[in-house]
């Protein structure tokens, strides 16, 4: 955490579940901060205030306009400057077997599907990255705990750019819609509306590999240590990305899953 303190933005939060409970979503508890340093780090925080209580519990989600320590995968920074949405959420994850990398592309389907309906054209970079012309969109980063061999919990990081400034190779939804289009407050009830539609593909597996394959963002990836060009198969139903060489056979995970945890 930083130094400086937590600013809570209410009257976005209401705004929030107001717009919520119009498209017929009222499980959600959420916190919508005006800056903090992670939204990662304020979810932990708040499980351990008020732990988790298995698949009774409400989801959750917490929302910073600004994140100044934001983090993705293998721990690289996480660009987050206002105009974007910025959410870690806590999910009671239907599928009790789930892997992480089947509970990411879910995800990352059900997002897809939100940004589909606004007229873009979404591919899927595999494991976590969602594209529009070969640019970077939004980005999200899954991690299940588990209680023995089922899931206890389910939590997400997404991170979406909509009107913030962006690195080269990412693109903001105010490049691909007219600006009418890019309220950050709808963008943000999208975004909890892809989770609750992605705890309903989550007992739809076969359904979701499907669907994920056919947004694929490439054809081939190079291999990270020899840089030899592998071809993509598909994807396996615990989310691996299938490759083959000639002859060759291999397949590629990205996730590992964690043990239970005191949340």
């Amino acid at each position: 955490m930083g130094s400086a303190p937590l600013k809570f933005a209410h009257v976005g939060r209401g705004r929030l579940l107001h717009d919520l409970r119009r498209h017929g979503h009222q499980s959600w508890r959420l916190k919508k901060l005006v800056v903090c340093a992670s939204t990662e780090t304020e979810l932990s925080q708040w499980l351990l205030q008020r732990p988790w209580r298995g698949h009774q519990s409400r989801a959750r989600a917490v929302l910073a306009d600004h994140q100044t320590q934001g983090h993705g995968q293998y721990g690289r920074r996480w660009i987050s400057p206002v105009g974007g949405v910025w959410l870690s959420a806590a999910l009671p994850w239907p599928q009790h077997d789930c892997s992480t990398g089947l509970f990411g592309l879910t995800v990352a389907l059900a997002l897809a599907e939100q940004l589909e309906s606004s007229g873009l054209q979404v591919a899927i970079k595999w494991p976590n990255d969602l594209m529009v012309d070969s640019r970077k969109l939004a980005g999200v980063l899954p991690t299940l705990i588990f209680r023995g061999r089922r899931v206890r919990l389910a939590r997400i990081g997404i991170g979406l750019n909509v009107n913030n400034p962006v690195p080269p190779g990412a693109i903001s939804l105010r490049q691909c819609l007219p600006s009418g289009r890019c309220r950050l407050r709808v963008w943000q009830g999208a975004v909890l509306r892809a989770l609750d539609r992605a705890c309903e593909l989550a007992l739809m597996p076969s359904t979701v590999v499907a669907e994920a394959e056919q947004r694929l963002w490439t054809a081939s990836v190079p291999d990270p240590g020899t840089g030899e060009a592998w071809r993509v198969q598909g994807l396996g139903i615990d989310g691996r990305l299938l490759l083959e060489q000639g002859a060759r056979r291999t397949s590629w995970t990205r996730w590992t899953d964690s043990p239970d945890q005191d949340l």
